[in-house]
């Protein structure tokens, strides 16, 4: 027996997981499955709380902490760019060390940026000192992309999209979530008090990773696999599917770090005033991200995925024209609905990506493959791809935050950085229709174009 194999065994390690034979799933699989995303949600959960933890912080610093409007922008930036990084490595170390094991020390990462945060959040601290320990938060953005690419080999085919969805949704919520309890510190204990809120959350780091512990389950037949991540790279899909992820859930991370900011500095609200509309937002997108799975399970995800971004250039138009006007309660509206839409974005295109290469697999299986071995490619291809698509995707809540605090900087207000939104929505409902949704034509040979009507 190799090393590895002597690894991957004992009460946690499970050996044989067939999700997509209906007996196994109904007999064994389904139980286990659900009770693993249960526990993966809650320390996901934690993780996108500890990830958006300084899209709450910034409104705790007042004047005594001598940071301007753009600077504030940048350092909720920085975490977005490192969660974006690590998403990759996050990714592969499930299949090192078993989705289980990585969850606990995922979960126990946190500790980290948390501990920093507190000793730090107070006036006088330095700028730079500020932007090192925001980037350490950093990695609560990679509890995502292990998270989902354990999740995915769970679950069979025709019940990713809810299972991802799901999965996605509740971490998501963690936004929100901490988003609520910095309004409750603030409303009860004033703006001086920014350490009440990680009072809260380290003991909840603790409970996720020994609730994974003693719940969760390693997949043995998760394996490292260096070709697939350079095949994937290859793959022109994750790179167009990227793009897809960067308007959705870029736009979702992107605006639930920057929605207090630009209520503050658009709309004059006080902390306590924008406290008071932050969470909204990011609570109902992440709720209906689930609803964009079972959508996608039901209509196909790519038909989904396309109008679900012709809305959220509609909803950016709407912003737009609120910012010019500086109508609050227009703006409201709008930038809801961004919120809500890339929620059911996030999920539709989190579906898309497994039946991309269920559809190539299909094509080997027709090429000579057996039947298990293109499920098996597809599994490791499909999670291979969910990591870097993961990671490209959350750049574009660094690129949010960026163009917020360019526009602020040159025009004093947010249209620019709006603007720019609607043209990038536009270019992603083009590029779904060009690829994934327009009939193929005799001059897409199935080479090109492999069989993505079933996506």
């Amino acid at each position: 027996m190799s090393d590895t194999a002597q690894r991957r065994t004992g009460g946690r390690w499970i050996q044989e997981w067939r999700p997509e034979d209906t007996e196994f799933w109904e007999r064994t699989g389904r139980k286990v499955a659900n009770r693993n995303l249960i526990f993966s949600v809650f320390s996901e959960h934690i993780g996108f709380s500890i990830w958006s933890l300084w899209s709450v912080m910034v409104l705790f610093m007042g004047k005594g902490y001598g940071i301007d409007p753009a600077g504030k922008f940048f350092l909720v930036a920085m975490p977005t760019l490192v969660g974006s990084f690590v998403r990759i490595p996050y990714t592969f170390a499930v299949a090192r060390f078993g989705g289980r094991n990585w969850t606990i020390v995922s979960a126990l990462l946190l500790l980290v940026p948390s501990l920093a945060a507190a000793y730090v959040m107070h006036p006088g601290t330095s700028y730079t000192t500020f932007m090192v320990v925001a980037a350490l938060t950093g990695v609560g953005g990679g509890n995502f992309a292990s998270s989902m690419t354990n999740i995915n080999a769970f679950f069979p085919l025709r019940k990713k999209g809810w299972a991802l969805g799901l999965n996605a949704g509740g971490g998501n919520i963690g936004v929100p979530v901490i988003q609520l309890i910095g309004l409750g510190v603030i409303t009860w204990a004033g703006a001086t008090s920014p350490r009440l809120v990680l009072g809260i959350y380290i003991p909840l780091i603790a409970v996720a990773a020994l609730c994974s512990a003693l719940f969760m389950d390693n997949l043995a037949q998760l394996s490292n696999d260096t070709g697939t991540f350079k095949a994937i790279l290859k793959e022109k899909h994750t790179w167009l599917m990227s793009v897809l992820y960067i308007g959705s859930f870029g736009s979702f991370i992107g605006f639930s770090f920057a929605f207090g900011l630009v209520l503050q500095n658009q709309f004059g609200r006080t902390p306590l005033q924008a406290a008071q509309l932050t969470f909204i937002g990011p609570l109902l997108g992440s709720l209906i991200r689930p609803v964009g799975g079972w959508l996608a399970d039901r209509w196909g995800g790519s038909r989904i995925t396309f109008w679900n971004f012709v809305a959220m250039a509609t909803a950016a138009s709407v912003v737009t024209y609120a910012s010019s006007i500086k109508s609050l309660p227009v703006f409201l509206v709008g930038f809801i609905a961004l919120f809500v839409f890339a929620g059911v974005g996030n999920g539709s295109t989190y579906k898309m990506i497994p039946g991309i290469f269920e559809a190539k697999a299909q094509d080997r299986i027709a090429a000579g493959d057996t039947p298990e071995d293109a499920a098996a490619w597809a599994r490791r291809m499909s999670g291979a791809a969910i990591g870097v698509i993961g990671a490209v995707g959350a750049l574009g809540g660094l690129f949010i935050n960026l163009a917020f605090r360019q526009s602020f900087l040159t025009a004093k207000s947010g249209t620019p950085a709006f603007v720019s939104f609607l043209a990038a929505y536009a270019v992603c409902f083009a590029l779904t229709w060009a690829v994934y949704l327009r009939r193929p034509t005799a001059a897409r040979t199935d080479a090109q174009a492999p069989a993505l009507a079933r996506v």
